[in-house]
């Protein structure tokens, strides 16, 4: 089992609160990771049909079966369960960690959380791998080694094929979890629309290119990339909106959780096809983005994560907000570092009075500063995730 960042924070919560909820993209290791941290807590799993129709049936008998403390897996299959574990925490208020819930669709779980757990439990997400949860298991792998192969805690802990992975995994629990959610009557349209947004990474979310390129109406690619981002395939990354000018781009940016489904989306089946993939240099900003929001989220923190852009071409690939301050951060594929890299991110420093700390991520080789820019190696991205990181690295 591969250590999780995500422990000391997710203990701290149970310490808290009467009740967190872990939700995150099926397979990115909440089963493990809760049952490792509560060896003590029962455990149900509501994918088990028997289980499930218990639960359904018989509230009360579930909970005499599987007493508190208990882990309950999947709550989003019976929601209604919130409920009654909402009368049973007011019962005991001061017993902290008697209910871990872990789910796999945001959305469901939000509105449940909202309606019957509110102010009783804390919300974490955990993501899969981070590139530094991965280097601490002194794997050997370069830049394209994990774009291909992505960061699925399987393919490190069972030495999977990524390739065959991928395509079971979306598969077995996209298409399905999608299926329950929405009735998708065109599957191949919805396969199509998948490999498009691939090929997709990292620009401006155009709901009409989409449509016409798909063949289904603007209406129904909005509702299947918020399914997708309610199941944790993709996250919308927003514009910030600052006094640079008036001219800002308004629409959000797509990325994918997981860097290897995309590679896997545009057909890439090994590192050195990674390496030639002409949306490399977009993959490499994907893998670097999600690098930050895991680390944050690890740490409990909201994303807070923006981009900018103005219709002038002028744009920073990534602003992290922490209270008024923003650290604007330029990404860069190459291995080569060029003064003409921190051009945007020093502009921005100059203009926008909030902005300070100012960095790069490449490829290359660390360097201390460039002209009063931070630049990283991308291994070390999670060092800009928060203030607090970046004085724990100096």
């Amino acid at each position: 089992m591969i250590a999780r960042d995500m422990l000391a924070t997710l203990r701290e919560m149970a310490a808290s609160y009467p009740v967190v909820t872990l939700t995150g993209p099926r397979q990115s290791g909440k089963t493990t990771l809760v049952r490792s941290c509560f060896p003590d807590h029962s455990y149900a799993n509501l994918e088990q049909p028997d289980i499930r129709r218990l639960a359904e049936s018989d509230p009360h008998g579930f909970f005499a079966r599987y007493p508190a403390p208990l882990i309950i897996d999947e709550i989003q299959r019976v929601p209604e369960l919130a409920s009654y574990i909402q009368v049973k925490v007011d019962e005991a208020p001061r017993q902290k960690g008697a209910y871990i819930l872990t789910g796999s669709h945001q959305f469901t779980l939000k509105q449940t959380v909202s309606q019957s757990l509110a102010g009783r439990t804390a919300l974490l997400s955990l993501m899969p791998l981070s590139i530094q949860e991965i280097v601490a298991t002194d794997a050997d792998l370069n830049c394209d080694d994990l774009l291909w192969r992505g960061f699925m805690p399987k393919l490190y802990d069972e030495a999977l094929d990524p390739t065959v992975y991928y395509r079971n995994y979306l598969r077995t629990y996209v298409e399905r979890d999608l299926m329950q959610l929405m009735q998708i009557r065109n599957l191949a349209a919805f396969e199509r629309f998948l490999a498009l947004l691939a090929g997709r990474v990292g620009q401006v979310v155009n709901l009409s290119g989409l449509s016409g390129e798909v063949g289904v109406s603007s209406t129904t690619i909005g509702e299947w990339i918020s399914l997708l981002e309610a199941s944790f395939v993709v996250f919308r990354l927003q514009p910030y909106f600052t006094n640079i000018g008036k001219r800002v781009i308004k629409s959000p940016k797509l990325y994918f959780v997981e860097v290897g489904l995309a590679s896997s989306l545009l057909g890439i089946e090994n590192s050195l096809q990674a390496s030639r993939d002409p949306l490399r240099g977009s993959l490499f900003e994907n893998m670097v983005i999600a690098e930050i929001l895991k680390t944050r989220l690890n740490l409990g923190l909201e994303p807070n994560l923006f981009f900018l852009r103005d219709s002038k071409g002028f744009e920073i690939d990534l602003i992290i907000k922490e209270g008024r301050q923003l650290r604007p951060i330029e990404i860069k594929s190459a291995m080569t570092l060029h003064p003409d890299f921190t051009r945007s991110v020093r502009h921005f420093c100059e203009v926008e009075k909030n902005a300070a700390q100012p960095a790069l991520i490449y490829a290359g080789e660390e360097f201390p500063a460039l002209k009063g820019v931070k630049c990283l190696n991308f291994i070390n991205s999670a060092r800009l995730a928060s203030s607090a990181q970046i004085q724990g690295s100096t």
